[in-house]
C-alpha cells in the first residue's frame, strides 16, 4: 500500500532542541540501536552545536526534524563519518525519531529531504550504517533507492551492520534538468 507521505520540516538544531531530543530519545525502544539508552543531556548540548558548525560549513548537518504542528520529533541529515573504521571520510546519512512517530513515513520523507540537500550541496554519494537487526531502518535504505555495498562487524559491539550506499546525482548530471 502507498500512502502519502506526512509533511515534516527540518531546522538547523537550536539549544533548546538539546533538550528536546535528550527528552524524546530517552526511551530504550528508540535507543535500541545505539547503545541501549539516551546519552546525558550535555551530550546532546555538544552534538546540536556541532550540528550548528556543520550546517555553517557544509550546509549540511544533523537537522531537527518536525512535524505537521511544528513539535520536535527527531532528526535527520548527513554528516561526515566520525569513526576511524567503515566508510571513513564519506558522508553518512541517518535519522533517529521518537517511537510514538514511527510508522507513519516521517523517517523516509525527511530522509528523501536530506538526499535533495546535500545534492545541493554537492555532495556525489552517501552511505548509511545500519545494524543487521534493524529491520526499520534497512527498509528505510529500500526506500530511498540505496544498495548493500558492505557487511562488517562493529568493533565494539561485534554486531553485524551494513553499509549502504547511494550515488547521488544533479538533474544537470543526468541529462533529467527541465
Amino acid at each position: 500500500m502507498n500512502r502519502p507521505l506526512p509533511v515534516v520540516h527540518l531546522r538547523v538544531p537550536t539549544d533548546e532542541d538539546a533538550v528536546a531530543w535528550h527528552r524524546i530519545f530517552d526511551d530504550p525502544d528508540v535507543m535500541e540501536f545505539h547503545g541501549g539508552r539516551s546519552s546525558e543531556l550535555y551530550v546532546y548540548e555538544e552534538l546540536t552545536a556541532r550540528q550548528r558548525r556543520h550546517d555553517a560549513e557544509r550546509g549540511f548537518c544533523l537537522w531537527t526534524m518536525l512535524d505537521e504542528s511544528g513539535r520536535v520529533i527527531g532528526f535527520t541529515g548527513a554528516q561526515p563519518w566520525p569513526q576511524e573504521w567503515g566508510p571513513k571520510g564519506e558522508i553518512e546519512i541517518g535519522w533517529r525519531l521518537g517511537r510514538e512517530h514511527w510508522g507513519k513515513g516521517y523517517v523516509t520523507a525527511a530522509a528523501q529531504m536530506t538526499l535533495e540537500r546535500v545534492r545541493a550541496a554537492g555532495v556525489p554519494n552517501v552511505v548509511a550504517m545500519v545494524l543487521s537487526q534493524n529491520a526499520r531502518s534497512i527498509a528505510v535504505t529500500q526506500r530511498l533507492g540505496m544498495s548493500l555495498a558492505e557487511v562488517f562487524t562493529t568493533p565494539t559491539s561485534k554486531k553485524e551492520g551494513h553499509c549502504y550506499r547511494l550515488a547521488l546525482r544533479s538533474p544537470e548530471a543526468t541529462g533529467d534538468a527541465k
